[in-house]
């Protein structure tokens, strides 16, 4: 899988998570894929200080977008 292909499965997977976030008043942007492994994320809006966050990313994000891309590793939030 290319760089680009990379991305665009990582943005899907975002799109399927993002109605989720949006209805609590929250969203989420993607920053940066590093190593092919690793994506940064960061939570917007009632996401940031919101006390399950890490459950969200954990459970909710880093689940989906493993769905779409099984060589991730892990989702990192950046504040």
């Amino acid at each position: 899988m290319t760089g680009e292909q990379l991305k665009e499965n990582v943005e899907k997977a975002l799109d399927e998570i993002r109605p989720f976030l949006q209805s609590d008043g929250g969203d989420i942007s993607l920053l940066s894929i590093e190593d092919d492994k690793f994506v940064k994320v960061q939570l917007q809006g009632a996401c940031i200080a919101c006390s399950v966050n890490q459950m969200t990313l954990k459970s909710g994000v880093e689940m989906t977008i493993k769905k779409y891309a099984p060589q991730i590793e892990k989702v990192i939030n950046v504040e």
